[in-house]
């Protein structure tokens, strides 16, 4: 097995899950070979993968030590994986049940202690700076301050410079979100604050993202243009310049338009052709001229 790509400044870059249907045939072979599985497969082109299926279901032992089996052979990978939702998308929990929850998360994801990278604790916009909201960061912090917590906000009242000096005391790193432009939503320069580095990638499809009746799917299917890559690389090398490792994640997922936009993201940052599902070129042909494509018999 190769080595999982570790760009310079110590950024590793890489897609926001794996379970999706409509990567079949495009991300990965159509037939799949025999004992084919995603880490393996996705951990030659790319130096983490964020694990998101933490955040709608706490994880299994049994899985997470599946997980951490699979990466093994990938020299410098990392994975990263996102808080479950009832910390942060749920009325605060009581004591006796926050620490029935802290307990079957924690020991969940036990078999990745070494192999994660950042435990990302996502809040939704609706989450607004305020004393409740402090305390429940701090209860949060309490509870899983063994991992390294990155905090992604998406309302500006934390981007204030008193906000950001709380986060800082509070023990977190700061993600930095690229997502469609609305007046609440943060700044694209808000400062790097802790030891790990993290953009996260949206994609900028504005037409879906505030559109009540819009699915998953629609939200992130979105493809970042040239142009707006150069920002992204600019942002990314800014980011890692102010911290110790760096995680650059795409989340515009659909029809694997995150894995494409991900291979450009690390083309532009080592400055060399780099390694590309063939199926994925055929389908995003502007790939050609900066990867080398992966044929499906030469994977395993």
């Amino acid at each position: 097995m190769s080595p999982s790509p570790e760009l310079s400044d110590n950024v590793r870059v890489g897609p926001a899950g794996w379970a999706y249907s409509d990567w079949e045939g495009i991300v990965y072979p159509r037939p799949k070979p025999r004992n084919f599985h995603a880490i393996p497969y996705l951990g030659q082109f790319f130096g983490t993968i964020e694990i998101n299926s933490s955040f709608y279901a706490h994880p299994q032992v049994v899985h997470a030590q599946r997980w951490r089996e699979l990466s093994e052979e990938l020299k410098g990978f990392l994975f990263t994986a996102k808080l479950n939702r009832v910390f942060t998308h749920e009325d605060a929990l009581n004591d006796e049940s926050f620490e029935r929850q802290r307990a079957s998360f924690s020991s969940g994801l036990a078999p990745l202690v070494g192999r994660l990278g950042a435990l990302l604790v996502q809040f939704p916009v609706s989450f607004r700076d305020g004393k409740k909201s402090r305390e429940r960061l701090d209860r949060i912090h309490e509870a899983f301050g063994q991992y390294p917590l990155v905090l992604e906000l998406r309302h500006a009242s934390w981007f204030g410079r008193e906000p950001l000096r709380f986060i800082e005391k509070a023990g977190y790193s700061l993600a930095s979100i690229d997502l469609p432009f609305a007046k609440n939503h943060p700044p694209i320069d808000a400062p790097t604050i802790g030891p790990v580095g993290y953009l996260r990638l949206h994609g900028r499809n504005a037409s879906t993202w505030f559109d009540a009746r819009s699915d998953r799917d629609q939200r992130y299917d979105y493809l970042y243009p040239q142009d707006e890559l150069e920002g992204i690389v600019r942002r990314a090398k800014k980011i890692a310049k102010g911290s110790e490792t760096t995680f650059v994640v795409t989340n515009n997922h659909y029809t694997g338009k995150a894995v494409a936009n991900a291979l450009e993201i690390s083309y532009r940052l080592l400055g060399t052709k780099v390694p590309a599902p063939a199926g994925l070129v055929d389908h995003y042909p502007e790939l050609r001229s900066i990867t080398v494509g992966k044929g499906q018999q030469s994977l395993f």
